[in-house]
Parts: C-alpha cells; sequence; structure tokens
C-alpha cells in the first residue's frame, strides 16, 4: 500500500474515534516525517471546547512535543478535510511542506461545516471585513519589539 494512502486511512481512523465519540466533526490528521507518523490527532473541539482544537492543530501540536520543536520544516500532513484557513495558517507557521487532504472545502460545507466565507472574508481589505479590526495606540506595544530585538538568545521564525 503507497504510503500516502496509509497515511490517510490512519487519518480516517482518528476522524472516526473523535467523531463517534462525540469530541469533534470528521476531522483527523496526521503528521509524517521521513516516512513515519510523527503526530496525530483528531478535531477535539467539542470535547475542550477550544475552537482551535482542530484536528490538523491538534496533530500539529502533537508533532512538536513529541519531536521538542516548534519547527516541522521537513514533514507532511494528511488530513481528512482540506485545511481552513486557521489550520492553513498553522501548518505554515509550522514550516510543514506539503499537504494531502481528503475531502475539499466545499465537500465540508454539505455537512455543515463551511470554511468559503472565512477565506472570503480574509481576502477583502482589513476595513471590509466583518469582524473590525483596528490598530490600538501602539507605542508601548511597539517597544516590546525592540526589547525582543535586544535578546540575546531570540528565536527568528
Amino acid at each position: 500500500m503507497p504510503d500516502d494512502l496509509r497515511f490517510m486511512r490512519r487519518a480516517i481512523e482518528l476522524a472516526r474515534i473523535g467523531m463517534n465519540s462525540g469530541a469533534g466533526g470528521p476531522f483527523g490528521a496526521v503528521v509524517v516525517k521521513d516516512g513515519e507518523i510523527v503526530g496525530e490527532g483528531h478535531n477535539r473541539v467539542v470535547a475542550t471546547n477550544d475552537p482551535t482544537a482542530h484536528g490538523e492543530v491538534v496533530a500539529i501540536r502533537d508533532a512538536c512535543a513529541r519531536l521538542g520543536t516548534f519547527s516541522l520544516a521537513g514533514c507532511e500532513i494528511h488530513t481528512t478535510g482540506e485545511p481552513c484557513p486557521m489550520c492553513l495558517g498553522a501548518i505554515h507557521w509550522a514550516r510543514i511542506g506539503r499537504i494531502y487532504y481528503g475531502f475539499s472545502i466545499s465537500d465540508a460545507a454539505t455537512i455543515g461545516f463551511d470554511d468559503r466565507e472565512f477565506y472570503r472574508q480574509f481576502s477583502l481589505p482589513p476595513d471590509e471585513r466583518d469582524v473590525p479590526i483596528a490598530e490600538s495606540p501602539g507605542q508601548e506595544a511597539k517597544v516590546l519589539l525592540a526589547e525582543y530585538l535586544s535578546l540575546p538568545d531570540r528565536v527568528a521564525y
């Protein structure tokens, strides 16, 4: 069996565990490095009352904990559903190099998980989005930037 099929089947298995236990929707994911699963997870939004506990995010957190790093460069992720904007952002921040998914955003919308509006909102200029965003008088906050630059062991992402 090809590895990508094996990894997708594991993601599907995890998704079934989560949805059948009432933890969340049909979303599971595995993070793979050098042909081995290094992180896995399923949607836990309902179980944890945490809107960020999507399968991909749970799998990324698991992989980072197991590998002892915040960078998953050299890894790939296999996920039952095409990543939502939040998960896509997390995948990029984790530096995961490739995404495999089982069903599309449009497919997920047919069962009530419709991320299309989020993608649409993010494509709009900030002043046209439904959720207002504004810079608060930020001079004091900008001092943090200089403080961070002065740290001898700072990490650049």
